[in-house]
């Protein structure tokens, strides 16, 4: 008996002591750096530090090599009467030096396509005046903190299922060993009542309870089983390693720190942040749907060689520097839309952060009053206990006596049993809500 009372009695302790997490600190830290979705939501970060790492690169020169070769036939053609403009110089001079050093030339015809020519150069785009790139590079850099804020969101959401995961399978792992208890004792009374019986002291239907009551608790005893076995793969799940992997147990004999319920802040919830990085961003956007107003001004370079027959020399090479500047006139009021859109969108998100900063007080309150009732259950179950073990005492006692009804021992034992796990619920049901507090008001560090 006194074997029983001490193993079921795991609850009755100092109800404020301290508890050290350090295994559950450590699966917290490893399930946050090992979750697979963890994993994704980082190659999202990646893609978008590479998009801002984009953005910054429309800064800088484009160069690009550009080349073209032509074989032409047939088409318009520029006429050049060059031998009804020189024939008759060069007939007048051959006269004046008897001789014929200045022969007759034939009118020419030009193809205005080039045949067999070729153009090689590099081709260079330098911006000098654009706001587009300036409002699009905020916007990328914004993007990419917007993801990190989505990342902190889902860590602190992760490591709070991860804490209600480990208190679930410490919670059916302390049931487990509450029935086992049970089991022993009723398989005790078993064999008691089996030899009252043979020896005439007591008649059959103490020993086919008796034999009840050991069934029944088996039975528990494996869903129990069952129910820890699916807590423990839940949990390894979340930490992305096999299912069936050995979890090391922090002992929890007291409730949390009542104190956490001192902390009803919300400014640091990672929503409130990505709701005022998505307000950034859509200012960008404005910004941005207004940039049509201002001039575009690039400069460009080419450098290279043109000319027939693959020839390349002096008169071939060539370069051509310009400016191009470009102001938007009229698009029919298209652009106006745009800007129109983009503030539709800020005044949204403003007022969707006014209304969130609302639910994420309510969340806190509202988990506060659940954390005050658990512990208020936790308290009324120690009470329970004791009085259910002061009265199973007395009920053994009297039973062994002979001044009790075995259905009275088993009635004040299902008492205490019942006391012990409704105990060992309320206990862990404290540390889960201390979790849904530190998931309300952002109080656990996210690496």
């Amino acid at each position: 008996m006194r074997r029983f009372i001490t193993a079921v009695s795991f609850a009755v302790a100092v109800p404020y002591a301290a508890s050290s997490q350090t295994h559950l600190e450590r699966y917290v830290e490893f399930g946050l750096g090992n979750n697979e979705s963890v994993k994704q939501q980082q190659f999202i970060l990646e893609k978008n530090l590479y998009a801002l790492k984009e953005a910054k690169s429309l800064f800088f020169p484009t160069v690009s090599f550009n080349s073209t070769y032509t074989l032409a036939g047939g088409g318009r053609t520029v006429d050049i009467p060059i031998g009804d403009l020189m024939n008759p110089v060069y007939a007048t001079l051959n006269q004046l030096t008897a001789s014929n050093n200045f022969p007759q030339v034939k009118n020419q015809s030009v193809l205005l396509n080039p045949d067999n020519f070729y153009d090689a150069r590099l081709h260079t785009i330098y911006p000098i005046i654009n706001a587009e790139l300036n409002y699009n590079k905020k916007i990328k850099g914004q993007q990419y903190d917007l993801q990190k804020t989505e990342i902190g969101i889902y860590k602190r959401e992760l490591a709070k299922d991860i804490k209600i995961a480990y208190y679930n399978y410490l919670k059916a792992t302390q049931a487990i060993r509450i029935y086992e208890s049970a089991l022993s004792l009723v398989k005790e009374n078993e064999r008691i009542n089996t030899s009252l019986f043979n020896n005439e002291k007591v008649n059959r239907t103490s020993v086919i309870r008796s034999t009840n009551e050991v069934t029944k608790i088996n039975a528990q005893l494996n869903t129990e089983k069952q129910t820890q076995e699916n807590a423990k793969a839940y949990f390894n799940f979340l930490l992305n390693q096999p299912l069936n992997s050995a979890i090391l147990a922090d002992s929890l004999a007291a409730i949390p720190d009542i104190n956490i319920l001192s902390d009803t802040a919300v400014n640091r919830r990672e929503e409130l942040l990505k709701l005022n990085t998505a307000s950034a961003i859509s200012e960008n956007l404005v910004g941005l749907a207004n940039s049509y107003k201002r001039p575009k001004l690039n400069s460009f370079l080419d450098v290279g060689s043109q000319g027939f027959d693959f020839k390349v020399n002096s008169n071939t090479r060539y370069y051509f520097l310009g400016l191009s500047l470009e102001y938007n006139i009229f698009s029919g009021g298209k652009n106006k839309h745009k800007v129109k859109q983009a503030e539709a969108d800020l005044n949204n998100i403003k007022a969707q952060t006014s209304y969130v900063s609302q639910q994420l007080a309510l969340q806190v309150k509202i988990s506060a009053n659940t954390f005050k009732a658990a512990v208020i259950n936790y308290q009324a179950a120690l009470s329970q206990v004791d009085a259910s073990e002061k009265y199973y005492r007395d009920m053994l006692r009297l039973y062994k006596e002979g001044s009790a009804l075995f259905i009275e021992l088993l009635d004040a034992q299902n008492q205490l049993v019942s006391a012990q796990l409704q105990a060992n619920i309320s206990l862990y049901d404290t540390w889960i809500r201390q979790s849904e507090i530190e998931r309300a008001n952002a109080g656990l560090l996210i690496k």
